[in-house]
């Protein structure tokens, strides 16, 4: 299975597992880390989800397999699993950690937006390069990403594709801290064990007054519909193409 999903000591660990393909997320994976987000929200004895992967990175974004049937009419949008998971993100109220190495690009990186705490490994680098491909960004990142490092470091990353890397990461205010790559997934999840031995209800209630999950939603709407728009396109299709040709696919 392409994600592993282990509870141990009120934690609920969500492991991406596709390291052959840089853990970029498909359909079944995106099912999966729903149906665990909507069971972290309902049983009580998950008191914080960690989110880690296994290989060299985070993860590489959504598939673009995916992405480039829906750009050639192959199969429809609605087909993507994304929307599920985006909704769970909004909706959540259990805290989330992350620990992120290596490669962290579109959805790998906009996930971390949405995490209470973020470790990075020192060869993290994380990268939104949605007009590169000609879509726009998503999973509210459009509002998230410059309220955290302001608009014009955020454009770059979403226009130009800049990348950051883990020590300006944790500058920025996008990771709490850097952690060596060997003990990455020790240090994040003895933090997810300390947050889950505070009180589960108080957790949840700060985590609800720090954000505002109305506004999450409205953006993920207004992205979801020009993201939807943008991957019918022509230029889409040409930039999916090209990507193919290089990666001799």
């Amino acid at each position: 299975m392409a994600v592993r999903i282990h509870l141990e000591e009120h934690v609920l660990r969500l492991t991406l597992a596709r390291p052959e393909k840089k853990n970029a997320l498909i359909g079944p994976m995106y099912e999966a880390l729903t149906a665990a987000l909507q069971r972290a929200e309902a049983d009580p004895d998950v008191h914080v989800v960690l989110f880690d992967a296994e290989g060299d990175s985070f993860s590489a974004g959504n598939d673009l397999s995916e992405f480039a049937a829906v750009a050639s009419g192959q199969i429809p949008p609605e087909a993507l699993k994304v929307r599920g998971f985006l909704d769970a993100l909004a909706a959540a109220t259990t805290p989330y950690v992350a620990a992120a190495q290596g490669s962290a690009i579109g959805i790998g990186a906009t996930l971390l937006l949405h995490c209470d705490l973020v470790y990075v490994a020192d060869d993290v680098k994380l990268s939104t390069p949605f007009v590169n491909l000609a879509l726009v960004p998503e999973a509210a990142s459009s509002m998230l990403l410059p309220e955290r490092i302001g608009h014009a470091r955020a454009f770059a990353m979403f226009a130009l594709g800049e990348t950051i890397d883990a020590k300006n990461a944790v500058e920025l205010g996008l990771a709490n801290a850097l952690v060596p790559r060997a003990s990455l997934h020790e240090h994040a999840f003895a933090m997810a064990k300390a947050l889950a031995m505070r009180p589960a209800g108080a957790l949840r209630a700060t985590k609800k007054l720090m954000r505002d999950a109305g506004a999450v939603r409205d953006a993920m709407a207004r992205e979801v519909k020009v993201f939807g728009e943008r991957l019918q396109s022509e230029e889409a299709l040409a930039a999916f193409k090209a990507f193919a040709s290089r990666k001799g696919v």
